[in-house]
């Protein structure tokens, strides 16, 4: 059994989706309210990975500038075709199910295709011997308007990817075992079969892979004996959530899923504080059946470090913003060597805060910014949504942390003559003396550095459990963010270390 690196790519990356393209493969994820959206990943051994774009890069795209929370890009699936990568992707809330296009997997990216009329999720994309792309995708509507009904299970059109007009009415395909919410399909042709490859059982701790066989590409289908093939349900595997699979062919002619998965820690394995990851597990085939091993735990050896001092001209691929994009509310131009937000007297709280953000990636890591505030108000925060944040943040004298959960709000204040500061956000294991104190993910320290005298004060100590899958609820995960409340705020360095 293959022992691959898990996770596989770290922190916020859900919703996984792979393509191989002769040597290379190809991943994308999905964003939510997230801009730049759906991130392309590049590897030539399914272990080392560096992102190479997004398909999402300018307005216009999504609807996302007032897209709520939880909506936005779902669960995109990569695919290559007579020369062409295409991204079939749902906008949430927004747009609905759209298809993108592209010569190179780097970009630049189409405005996106809507297909007309068809409302769902977990868009597949296949093409038959005769060429037909076939749209597979999961029945729960999140972009007519229409009141949400029933889920309607696994359904298929086919569609002119052309002009996005479909060219069948949905039919229904095979549903699963009968556990809830069947989910992220993806249609594979090997042999005499096509094998579709489906999620159910939610996204929570009941998640698992199940597969069915037919003769066609729209069936009718047979579930296999052994599903599912994949699910940590009722275990202790430190890999919890296990599903949402997408199945590639390795570089030595083996067979492997990469999926998303989570990692819950405390003594009950309470709390996700990286919410769902992407994860990878070997795959084999068997008297015509797909079955695969469990998802193992095998963190990268060594530290995971991330600094910038912001004397490039332009911020990498890998920030975000929320609902806008990065370019739109900071600059590094303006005072080179620095990065500049101007606040608009929005906060963390606010759907569109000016904010540029860096996922957490590690369970144990420290993140810090070196910040001259001015006149202004602005600082480091780690968020999950609008209503689950912890932040510490610098103006007018006054270092201010401060605690957001669900509408309850806890400040702590302390005053400083500097003008210049470092604000850092530790992420440490809890106490244990107590069993009480094992149960929880982590615990978040904020503290701020006099950048003249050396001087550290920590101001406060949170639960981190508070920012996990579990309690936001949020399709998303961690997110570090630089920010700006009020007035400009220049950024002289950016640093994360991590640790597993």
């Amino acid at each position: 059994m293959t022992l691959w690196p898990n996770p596989l790519l770290a922190g916020f990356y859900p919703d996984p989706s792979v393509v191989k393209v002769g040597p290379d493969y190809y991943v994308t994820n999905s964003t939510f309210e997230y801009l730049p959206g759906i991130p392309v990943f590049h590897s030539t051994d399914l272990v080392n990975w560096t992102q190479v774009g997004n398909v999402v890069d300018r307005p216009g795209q999504l609807a996302s500038a007032e897209v709520p929370t939880l909506g936005g890009a779902w669960a995109p699936t990569i695919r290559h075709h007579d020369g062409l990568f295409y991204v079939a992707v749902t906008d949430a809330m927004g747009r609905g199910m759209l298809i993108f296009t592209a010569e190179h997997p780097e970009g630049p990216w189409s405005d996106g295709t809507v297909v007309q009329g068809i409302h769902g999720i977990d868009s597949d994309l296949a093409w038959d011997e005769n060429g037909v792309a076939h749209i597979t995708y999961s029945g729960l509507d999140t972009t007519s308007g229409k009141p949400p009904g029933e889920h309607g299970g696994i359904l298929q059109v086919t569609v002119d990817l052309v002009t996005g007009i479909p060219l069948s009415e949905p039919i229904s395909l095979w549903s699963g075992t009968g556990l809830k919410f069947p989910e992220a399909p993806h249609l594979y042709k090997r042999g005499d079969y096509w094998y579709l490859m489906i999620a159910e059982g939610g996204t929570e701790r009941g998640h698992g892979i199940s597969v069915a066989r037919g003769p066609s590409a729209s069936g009718p289908f047979e579930g296999g004996p052994s599903n599912p093939i994949l699910s940590a349900r009722s275990t202790s595997r430190p890999i919890q959530n296990t599903g949402h699979g997408d199945l590639v062919e390795t570089p030595d002619g083996g067979w492997a899923i990469i999926m998303l998965g989570m990692r819950p820690t405390g003594m009950t394995q309470a709390f996700s504080a990286l919410g769902r990851e992407t994860f990878i597990a070997s795959a084999r085939w068997e008297d015509g059946w797909l079955l695969a091993d469990p998802v193992t735990l095998a963190p990268r050896e060594g530290e995971t470090t991330f600094e910038t001092d912001f004397d490039e001209t332009e911020l990498s691929k890998s920030w975000i913003s929320i609902r806008r994009y990065p370019a739109e509310v900071s600059s590094l131009s303006s005072r080179p060597g620095w990065l500049t937000l101007v606040g608009d007297g929005s906060t963390l709280d606010s759907p569109q805060p000016v904010l540029v953000g860096w996922r957490q990636s590690n369970p144990w890591a420290t993140a810090s910014a070196v910040l001259e505030p001015g006149d202004g108000i602005g600082g480091i925060g780690v968020r999950y949504d609008e209503r689950h944040h912890y932040e510490i943040e610098f103006g007018h004298g006054t270092v201010t942390a401060r605690a957001c959960v669900a509408g309850i709000r806890q400040e702590w204040t302390h005053s400083i003559s500097a003008t210049r500061v470092s604000l850092s956000l530790d992420f440490v294991p809890p106490l244990s003396a107590v069993l009480s104190g094992g149960l929880t993910s982590d615990i978040v320290v904020l503290a701020v550095t006099d950048s003249a005298t050396g001087e550290r004060v920590e101001i406060a100590r949170v639960d981190g459990r508070y920012l996990s899958q579990e309690t936001a609820a949020s399709f998303a995960g961690r997110v570090i963010g630089l920010y700006a409340r009020e007035g400009l705020v220049a950024f002289d360095s950016f640093h994360y270390t991590g640790r597993d």
